[in-house]
């Protein structure tokens, strides 16, 4: 008998995680987003800011991809605990973007790794993993970075 339980796998879930950074990449609408995400139990924690659900995630993207651009994100490490349907993910990706701060006569760079702790479950909805809970634990900036 095939559950949730099997089909929540630390593979589903490392590549999701490689897909949702690519669309952070090149700035996918929300539409394409939304179906990695849980509504109503969603809740992500950004250095700058704590949003819950939908509403509160689509308001924290749309600034960013307007703040960030020429983004890299690269997956470095993701490894996943399952407990039946659901898991607690560790996650470390390089991120780099650039920002233009008006009236500043040039574009800064920024080049850090952030450490992250994510919460998954299995959606029937999807077939696939969803992130219920976001956590940016730390950022370290590498050497020559603008900083946020």
């Amino acid at each position: 008998m095939i559950t949730s339980e099997t089909l929540l796998t630390s593979e589903a879930i490392e590549q999701m995680a490689k897909d949702w950074y690519r669309k952070l990449d090149v700035h996918v609408p929300m539409v394409e987003i939304l179906p990695m995400l849980a509504d109503k139990e969603l809740k992500m924690v950004f250095p700058e800011a704590t949003v819950y659900g939908y509403a509160g995630f689509e308001g924290w993207y749309q600034r960013v991809i307007r703040i960030f651009f020429d983004e890299v994100h690269t997956v470095k490490f993701v490894e996943s605990t399952i407990n039946g349907d659901t898991a607690n993910v560790k996650v470390v990706v390089q991120w780099e973007a650039s920002v233009w701060n008006a009236p500043e006569p040039f574009s800064k760079r920024i080049k850090l790794d952030a450490y992250q702790t994510w919460e998954v479950a299995y959606s029937p909805e999807t077939n696939a993993p969803i992130v219920t809970t976001y956590i940016v634990d730390d950022l370290k900036y590498h050497e020559g970075s603008a900083t946020l």
